[in-house]
């Protein structure tokens, strides 16, 4: 195990990737599904934190828990969900335009998702979530006449790329930076690495920054991006992770492991008394 501080202080919760940290194309990665287990059993609140935009939080659970983890849909944040609050918030009653692979309909409560066959309709936001074969020409260009209109540009994240059993895929970043230039806007993101994502994990399980812990395989958007929210972070090994991503990234993680199977021993629950 590889740490850049020797010692992980008392944690009252901990903060959890999904993808790349406990599974690969919804296959858990190895030792996994025990180090979760290890860390239910010494009482600590989890949180499963995800940008993953192409399942449900029931669904996501469902595959979890078939894979052996003990979680529930109680237990997931995902980018969908917090959009829907996001827009709840700052777009109340917009009609949005979702660029999306995969059906998350369920976790976008109360937002008006218009229909991508009706050509005529005007969108007052084109939510990005992420890739996959929807993101073609027509779709795409799509968006971007709707932001040429005025719409307001929402990313559930900026991920350039995710890992799969097939290797690294590209990720729906890539196409929003073009937007972004296309279109002459910023995109407002919702999800990791935005402060309110954590703020609402932390919220979620009702603890603050300080006493909590993040875990994930993408140094910017999961590690350095918690601690700019004041959350410890720990970076491993597995997903994502690239060396050469490591080595040029805009700050230093917290705490550095191999795999997510060493979490419990830097939390020290040996001998930490919950």
């Amino acid at each position: 195990m590889e740490s850049e501080r020797p010692v992980l202080g008392p944690v009252r919760a901990v903060l959890i990737d999904i993808d790349g940290v406990l599974t690969v194309s919804w296959r858990p990665l190895p030792g996994a599904v025990e180090a979760l287990r290890e860390i239910r059993q010494a009482g600590l609140p989890v949180a499963l934190v995800t940008n993953t935009t192409s399942r449900t939080r029931a669904s996501i659970a469902a595959a979890l828990a078939d894979a052996g983890f003990p979680v529930t849909a109680g237990d997931i944040l995902t980018a969908p969900a917090v959009t829907a609050a996001y827009l709840a918030e700052h777009r109340p009653g917009a009609r949005c335009a979702l660029l999306n692979s995969g059906d998350i309909r369920e976790d976008l409560e109360g937002v008006t998702v218009l229909d991508t066959d009706d050509t005529d309709a005007v969108a007052d936001v084109v939510v990005v979530g992420g890739a996959g074969p929807e993101f073609d020409y027509a779709a795409l260009d799509r968006a971007f006449g709707h932001l040429q209109r005025g719409a307001r540009l929402v990313a559930m994240h900026r991920n350039l790329y995710w890992r799969t059993d097939a290797g690294l895929r590209l990720d729906s970043g890539a196409f929003l930076v073009g937007l972004e230039q296309a279109a002459r806007v910023e995109a407002e993101v919702t999800g990791k690495p935005s402060e309110a994502f954590f703020a609402a994990a932390l919220a979620h399980l009702g603890v603050g920054a300080r006493d909590a812990v993040m875990i994930g395989d993408d140094i910017e958007s999961d590690v350095l991006a918690a601690q700019r929210a004041g959350v410890t972070g720990v970076l491993v090994k597995t997903g994502k992770y690239l060396p050469e991503t490591h080595e040029a990234a805009s700050g230093t993680p917290d705490h550095v492991i191999e795999s997510f199977a060493d979490l419990p021993a830097l939390l020290g629950l040996a001998q930490q008394e919950l």
